[in-house]
């Protein structure tokens, strides 16, 4: 699969998309609290996505090779739980740290984005992971402008990550987004400089560490699709989409509620 370079009214629509995407995190915020099931999260996101938006939930019986279909419309991974996660019964309690992932569809262009929330006050270490996350994906979103390289992304999120003697999970990573959920290229959170494919003007895709506060390893659920850390520590993962441009980037996933970038990660 060739990397698709988008033309301005693609971008255009990748806009409202991402938009879109953002605007169901800002929705769910208040109901992120103790007490409440992942479900019932789901439900109040499908419901925000089809009803208000008009727009279709991506994960919503996304199959591909080797998965069964993904159950519900958005993904809930909450402490340990690296990514994908089920919504289903589980009640959050105070002290957990959630990450919610949404991809919208909309006019036929994908949207995707996620976020993390705290249940209550969380414990300084998840806070600081969950901070030292966010200053991750926004140093790798920094190094975009046409004429880089994938790996001055990776290095400068890895470099981050290990430098708060954090780890980053290798078997993930970000993606080309547009008309397809997935698309070239893969945006690996690790690497080195110089290395890796250079980046055009029109490119779109996700940059979207996932950081473990103990070891990288991981393992699959057997409900096929929960990751989860190995050793049971805490996992974070926020995510945009980003627009390659000829002078740097564009953050296709913003809205009202999402949080700005942190001093930490600022050029």
């Amino acid at each position: 699969m060739a990397v698709v370079l988008k033309t301005p009214d693609e971008a255009a629509k990748m806009r409202v998309a991402g938009r879109l995407a953002a605007e169901v995190l800002d929705y769910i915020a208040p109901h992120v609290r103790a007490g409440v099931t992942t479900g019932r999260l789901n439900d109040l996101s499908h419901a925000y996505i089809v009803q208000v938006q008009g727009a279709t939930p991506a994960p919503l019986n996304y199959a591909p090779p080797g998965y069964k279909p993904f159950p519900k419309s958005i993904c809930t991974s909450v402490n340990h739980q690296v990514c994908h996660g089920i919504p289903g019964d589980r009640v959050l309690k105070p002290g957990d740290i959630v990450n919610i992932d949404v991809t919208v569809i909309k006019d036929g262009f994908h949207g995707d984005s996620s976020r993390m929330f705290f249940v209550g006050e969380p414990s300084i270490q998840a806070r600081r992971l969950v901070e030292v996350t966010y200053e991750c994906m926004w140093a790798g979103i920094r190094q975009v402008r046409a004429g880089a390289q994938l790996g001055d992304l990776g290095s400068a999120i890895q470099a981050h990550a290990e430098q708060h003697g954090y780890s980053v999970v290798r078997e993930f990573c970000g993606h080309g987004i547009g008309r397809r959920f997935h698309e070239d290229p893969q945006v690996l959170h690790y690497g080195k400089p110089g290395t890796g494919l250079r980046l055009e003007a029109g490119m779109t895709f996700t940059v979207e560490p996932m950081i473990n506060a103990g070891k990288a390893a991981i393992r699959e659920l057997a409900d096929g699709w929960t990751i989860v850390t190995k050793d049971h520590s805490l996992s974070a993962q926020w995510e945009h989409t980003v627009l390659v441009t000829e002078s740097g980037f564009e953050v296709l996933t913003t809205s009202a509620g999402a949080p700005p970038p942190p001093a930490a990660a600022a050029a």
